[in-house]
């Protein structure tokens, strides 16, 4: 709860910076600030606090708080990648637009109400659009946020469609008077609150990038700035995933027998599409926006799954957790490379083993874990999903994602194999800051770590 008040102190700061000359102060207070947040979340663990300000309509008990914790870790990684970036123009306005952004994802972690989650959903999602366009001399930005904004807005209108059927029938907007009407109906609801879940469940989908509600997401990905594309494949990933799971898993978890099979289908497509078209791709931005959809449907498989307990919430934590540090670790990487070489293709990965050998390391760490080799976290993150998910009737999806990540593996290889395997066409020398060469060594070593001790997180809610 206070984490919340605090990044939202730091982004209204962050406005004021312009005005009383205080920019250069900005990024120190603002790396403080979220340090401070996520201590102060660490020091509210068991205590399951209400907002009473808000009518409770927003509860921060342990599954919050972890999830907020992953948040603001990603977080903290991400202002260090983007401060080369940001320091270029417009200091305050990327701050203020990123704070408030985050201050929508740890909304989406704690909402424990209809109206919280749509409030959620809007304050993460109109600052994205903005930035997405961020560089106004680049066509390609303009186009991804104008894409962003108009899917969105698509999403979001599903999103309030359902929420308005659940009221029809519920008569609530709270999640637990919603969950509480759904038992002891005993099967007996409308048909139009079927309608409601089905459609809140394509708005989310939406949200997430799923197949086939993924168009959106290369175009966005490729045409918004690097750094600002990590920020979306982390933290708007993993607090879509926080209020996705909260949904679905405790409220609309008695009516499963309405979504699974739908959701079952979208795995499945998101499975086969993202990693076949990904193989295709030349440019790595795009390469890794179809590969965050096949993250997708892992993580939807935990929920997908419906198990009684923390075992699905861990398995997601732990998934989101991994998969923003490999991705961090990763945009950083080709941020540095695409600065240098002045392309996002493959090809500008060429030979950098020798050149740069630390950053070809780091990179190779990276991809392993995306691509779930052991012993790194993304190994894990995918054994806990598989382990989730074979006590259903849905262990066909499990074959299926074996056999696609395969594919994944093939196309993660591409870009090692262009680092240690061939040569560089260019001499241009890649210049690295000193503070991303320890962002690198602390994901690197978060990674190893994650793979090495995972039951540090998978237990965490025992």
């Amino acid at each position: 709860m206070k984490g919340l008040f605090i990044i939202s102190g730091l982004g209204v700061l962050a406005m004021l910076a312009e005005i009383f000359k205080f920019k250069k102060l900005l990024y120190p207070l603002v790396l403080i600030g979220v340090i401070v947040a996520y201590v102060a979340n660490f020091m509210e663990w068991n205590h399951n606090m209400d907002i009473p300000m808000f009518a409770n309509m927003m509860r921060f008990d342990n599954v919050a708080l972890a999830f907020s914790g992953v948040i603001l870790i990603t977080a903290f990684f991400w202002f260090i990648l983007a401060n080369d970036f940001i320091k270029q123009d417009h200091v305050t306005d990327y701050f203020a637009l990123v704070l408030f952004a985050l201050v929508g994802a740890i909304m989406l972690t704690g909402f424990s109400n209809m109206t919280t989650l749509f409030l959620g959903i809007e304050i993460l999602s109109i600052p994205m659009y903005v930035l997405a366009a961020s560089s106004k001399r680049d066509l390609a930005s303009n186009e991804a946020g104008f894409k962003y904004l108009i899917m969105g807005s698509f999403a979001s209108g599903f999103l309030l469609f359902g929420i308005a059927l659940i009221y029809g029938t519920t008569g609530s907007f709270d999640l637990m008077s919603i969950r509480s009407f759904i038992s002891q109906s005993q099967g007996s609801l409308p048909v139009f609150f079927y309608a409601g879940v089905l459609m809140i469940l394509v708005a989310m989908l939406f949200k997430v990038s799923a197949a086939p509600f993924h168009f959106w997401a290369p175009d966005v990905y490729e045409g918004s700035p690097t750094v600002i594309t990590a920020l979306m494949s982390t933290i708007v990933k993993t607090a879509a995933f926080a209020a996705f799971m909260r949904l679905f898993l405790v409220v609309f978890g008695g009516v499963n027998e309405t979504w699974s099979m739908v959701l079952a289908v979208v795995i499945a497509l998101s499975l086969i599409i993202s990693n076949i078209t990904a193989a295709s791709q030349q440019s790595v931005k795009r390469m890794l926006a179809y590969s965050s959809i096949s993250h997708a449907a892992f993580m939807l498989m935990a929920i997908l799954a419906n198990q009684r307990g923390m075992t699905s919430v861990s398995a997601i934590l732990y998934y989101s957790l991994a998969y923003s540090v490999g991705s961090i670790a990763a945009f950083t990487i080709l941020y540095n490379v695409s600065k240098a070489k002045n392309s996002l293709q493959i090809e500008s990965f060429n030979g950098l083993a020798k050149r740069h050998p630390f950053l070809a390391a780091c990179m190779l760490v990276a991809m392993l874990s995306l691509a779930g080799i052991p012993i790194t976290a993304g190994f894990f993150a995918k054994y806990f999903i598989f382990s989730v998910l074979i006590a259903t009737s849905f262990k066909w999806l499990i074959i299926l994602a074996i056999l696609t990540s395969a594919v994944g593996v093939y196309y993660y290889f591409k870009i090692v194999i262009a680092m240690y395997f061939k040569q560089e066409e260019s001499e241009d020398e890649v210049i690295v800051e000193t503070s991303h060469v320890l962002l690198l060594v602390a994901t690197t070593i978060f990674t190893f770590a994650l793979g090495i001790v995972p039951g540090y997180v998978i237990e965490i809610f025992s």
